[in-house]
């Protein structure tokens, strides 16, 4: 069984266990802790309001002071935390909820922790002293400290209890709950970046075997074609063969290249763009404007986004122009796809836009599409070019 990491986990899972822990002087001393300091600060109030100063001067110290006890509230918060939860804890907001958190600790729930804490322990602590009050009679000397004995334990609960909501309110409020969406995205990303292994895998293995085998195959067919005799029934389908292996070839060349292009990797992003740009069926003006060579990542994405985007615009937009605009301002690569077709492009129909926002996403930039009716339509991706930590 593994160790409880909040005192609401230990409380939970074993209710008599939970007294043979140090859970409960650990919500004791967290309960104590902010009610000390919103007691602290209350009297600090107190004493400057009774102090022989001004009136204006009073007013303006108890204001500096309440502002510094509801700045550090905060902070001390998420130490305080550490005594009823241990669990690990993604970055502290610093923001106008953790203020928020800062006055409503002071003014309100500093004093509600001191007060369940008397409540809890004065009223074991009472019948233990019975013996010391001069109007108890012998019975209760001897009953009194018996049942205060008695209900200590028990007043434990109330602290883990109160300690445990206290403790779940503190961390919804200082701590991001998006930890897990980060993680999420941290995941996709590195799912991506082992896609893109395995692609080039694929790339190089069909490259350095398949090709060189249909090359030599090519090869040897037109050497045999020499030497047949020419009309002859072989040396025809010798030839068919021969242009056959020619143009599986062709086919193979193209499927490596949409693999992964050489051309990405060896002359950047600007090179594959104009590349695929000379390609498209549609006229393609291209307007590239970046500082050399991009991350490996960025450039990937911006390719893959272009070379769909430009498919797409051949494929279902009717246009007859389309251009190609990359910037690269402030740490973000923005790319615009834009054509004069019928616009009305609907990620829904299965466009393969759904999977180009996705791959944008992935590498943490968005996608911003703007397709009305009659057109023009115009895709901007916008990719970060600071390197991703892992």
């Amino acid at each position: 069984m593994t160790t409880p990491r909040t005192v609401l986990e230990a409380l939970t899972r074993s209710p008599l266990g939970f007294l043979r822990t140090a859970w409960p002087w650990r919500a004791l001393g967290y309960l104590l802790s902010g009610g000390v300091f919103a007691t602290g600060v209350y009297l600090g109030v107190g004493g400057l309001f009774a102090a022989p100063i001004g009136t204006f001067a009073r007013v303006l110290c108890a204001g500096a002071l309440v502002v510094f006890a509801v700045a550090l509230a905060g902070p001390l918060e998420r130490r305080r935390l550490r005594l009823v939860d241990a669990g690990e804890r993604p970055e502290s907001s610093a923001g106008p909820r953790a203020v928020g958190y800062g006055v409503v600790s002071v003014l309100a729930v500093g004093w509600l922790d001191l007060a369940v804490v008397l409540v809890s322990l004065g009223i074991p602590g009472f019948l233990l002293l019975t013996p010391f009050q001069p109007t108890a009679v012998p019975w209760q000397t001897v009953a009194g400290p018996v049942a205060g004995a008695l209900l200590l334990p028990v007043a434990a609960y109330p602290i883990g209890a109160w300690a445990a909501v206290r403790a779940a309110v503190g961390r919804a409020v200082l701590f991001p709950k998006d930890r897990e969406l980060r993680e999420v995205v941290r995941s996709r990303a590195r799912l991506v970046d082992a896609f893109e292994t395995e692609r080039r895998r694929i790339e190089r293995d069909l490259h350095d075997g398949a090709q060189q085998r249909l090359v030599a195959l090519t090869i040897k067919l037109g050497l045999a074609t020499l030497d047949l005799p020419p009309g002859s029934a072989a040396a025809k389908q010798v030839g068919e063969a021969h242009a056959l292996a020619k143009e599986a070839l062709t086919e193979l060349r193209e499927l490596i290249r949409g693999i992964h292009p050489q051309i990405l990797t060896e002359r950047g992003l600007a090179a594959a763009a104009r590349d695929i740009a000379g390609r498209c069926p549609v006229p393609a003006d291209l307007d590239l404007d970046l500082p050399g060579r991009l991350p490996a990542a960025v450039e990937q994405t911006a390719y893959y986004v272009t070379a769909e985007a430009l498919t797409n615009i051949a494929r279902h937009s009717g246009a007859d122009r389309c251009r190609v605009t990359a910037r690269c301002r402030d740490g973000v690569l923005r790319l615009d796809i834009e054509d004069n077709g019928s616009g009305d492009a609907d990620p829904a129909r299965g466009t393969g836009l759904v999977g180009l926002a996705d791959r944008i996403a992935a590498a943490d930039g968005r996608m911003l599409l703007s397709s009305p009716p009659g057109g023009p339509t115009l895709l901007r991706a916008e990719i970060p070019c600071a390197r991703r930590p892992s």
